[in-house]
């Protein structure tokens, strides 16, 4: 009898994986049904998901324009986007590479009007006739004439021939040359030498773009060689496209990186003794008290987030299965991090329900972030509001680490649009028949947290103020990129 096949389903890890054999169409696509399915889901794995995507994008698109292969990962942007708009970080990493092409095509070209620039100067008219000028200034020969092309005899004729037209008479043993101009022929008549001026000396010299033999040119002007252009232009692009390539591998690196990052800041905002709360089972706040615990004992309270984390939120705690931390749910199962007791860390585990009672024991308060925007304020765990408020009302200090990954230029005037909604059956059965038909039951997933009640954001680029964050938005995005997604509202 043939063994069953157990099914499974899919990740972040099996997306990874399938990029390798799958075609381009159908990676883009597989991605868009994995995060409106919710298989790929919060702030990181949607992040690397989007990261790895573009940068197949960018591999096997050909092209010779850059603006061609701007259009090409807006129109993918486009599509990640509607598949799953609350994912605010695929936009962000889509805005990122976009502004980064810009960056690299704008430097391309300064380049290579440097490099022109330097060219036209060396074969520039104006510079051989300004070299004329200082010759005739230094006490050069005149234009009719050329010393250096006859002896002491016909220098001397030329010079009494020169004398008699200064006075209006001519002499009739020496003829006169004819004035050498550009409309005559160089070719020797009637066997006078020939007499060239500095001026058409000059003139004669080839320059870097004169017209091949055998080549017309319309107008006399120099034709450039198109092929020579073209391959310029090829080498250009594959320049380019291996600049926006290893960005791309930058900014995945950046993922990696983000929370040892963050986490090295640990020892200079948390101190001994101290009493910490914290908010359900963020990666990034794990390590950023596992960092802090090297040097410092201190106090850990964390509230469960019930009911759309308070199992893996005991999980952290505990260290007792497989941690489903948010942010790292998707990568492999053996990735585990150290439980806060065996940290050396005294964690006391409170619901939802305590936060207000305790807060006025609590030193600072730590927050994880599903999502910033450009004002300052935070998507967070459902909670999180309610915890920022407690705070306020305290005067405890909220501290918020999030990576700069996650901080979006977007500002919606409609913030209930950022919510997302859970399953209502985690909250009331569905065997409570006649209680759930009587009762609607909304169960938010993600909580608003205005500007107002956090006092300090913690990146991998250092602390900052929410005030401070539209710069940060200034630096990594584009004005041009903002709302690439709706081509209606850009301005």
């Amino acid at each position: 009898m043939p063994s069953l096949s157990t099914g499974y389903a899919p990740n972040l890890g099996v997306f990874l994986k399938s990029l390798k054999s799958q075609q381009l169409e159908a990676s883009i696509e597989n991605l868009i049904s994995l995060l409106k399915r919710r298989q790929i889901k919060n702030s990181r794995p949607c992040a690397i998901a989007t990261a790895h995507l573009l940068l197949r994008v960018v591999a096997r698109f050909k092209w010779t324009d850059v603006g061609k292969l701007l259009e090409r990962i807006q129109e993918v942007g486009q599509r990640l986007i509607q598949a799953q708009p609350r994912e605010m970080v695929v936009g962000n990493i889509v805005r990122r590479v976009l502004g980064m092409i810009r960056d690299e095509a704008k430097e391309d070209r300064n380049e290579d009007a440097s490099d022109s620039a330097s060219n036209s100067q060396l074969s520039s008219p104006k510079r051989q006739s300004s070299d004329l000028g200082h010759l005739r200034n230094a006490g050069g020969p005149p234009t009719a004439f050329s010393p250096l092309r006859f002896d002491s005899k016909d220098v001397v004729q030329a010079m009494d021939s020169n004398s008699d037209d200064s006075f209006g008479s001519k002499s009739s043993a020496n003829h006169r040359p004819p004035l050498i101009t550009s409309h005559t022929s160089y070719a020797v008549t009637n066997n006078v030498p020939v007499q060239h001026s500095m001026f058409n000396l000059l003139s004669a010299m080839p320059s870097p773009l004169a017209t091949p033999p055998g080549v017309s040119s319309p107008q006399g002007r120099s034709s450039v060689n198109m092929s020579s252009v073209a391959h310029r232009a090829a080498a250009s692009s594959n320049d380019l496209k291996a600049e926006v390539i290893s960005g791309i591998e930058e900014i995945i690196d950046e993922l990696d990186q983000v929370d040892e990052q963050i986490a090295s800041y640990a020892q200079e905002h948390i101190h001994s003794n101290e009493t910490i709360l914290t908010h359900s089972s963020s990666r990034s706040v794990q390590k950023f008290l596992l960092k802090a615990a090297e040097k410092r004992k201190f106090t850990v309270i964390v509230a469960e987030s019930y009911p759309n984390d308070h199992e893996a939120t005991h999980a952290a705690v505990a260290g007792k299965s497989k941690s489903s931390l948010d942010d790292s749910d998707d990568m492999d199962s053996d990735t585990f991090l150290k439980p806060l007791p065996k940290a050396g860390i005294t964690v006391i585990q409170v619901t939802d329900a305590a936060i207000f009672a305790v807060m006025s024991r609590v030193n600072k308060v730590v927050l994880a972030t599903h999502a910033v925007i450009a004002n300052g304020g935070l998507i967070a765990a459902a909670g999180a509001r309610g915890i920022a408020k407690a705070a306020s009302f305290h005067k405890t200090p909220v501290i918020v680490v999030s990576g700069v990954y996650k901080l979006s230029p977007e500002y919606p005037f409609e913030f209930e649009s950022l919510i997302e909604y859970g399953d209502p059956g985690s909250i009331i059965s569905y065997h409570d028949g006649p209680l759930v038909d009587s009762v609607e039951v909304d169960n938010p997933v993600y909580d608003y947290v205005p500007p107002h009640l956090v006092d300090l954001y913690i990146t991998n680029l250092g602390a900052h103020a929410p005030s401070y964050l539209y710069r940060i938005v200034e630096d990594h995005y584009k004005a041009e990129d903002t709302n690439f997604h709706n081509p209606e509202f850009q301005y």
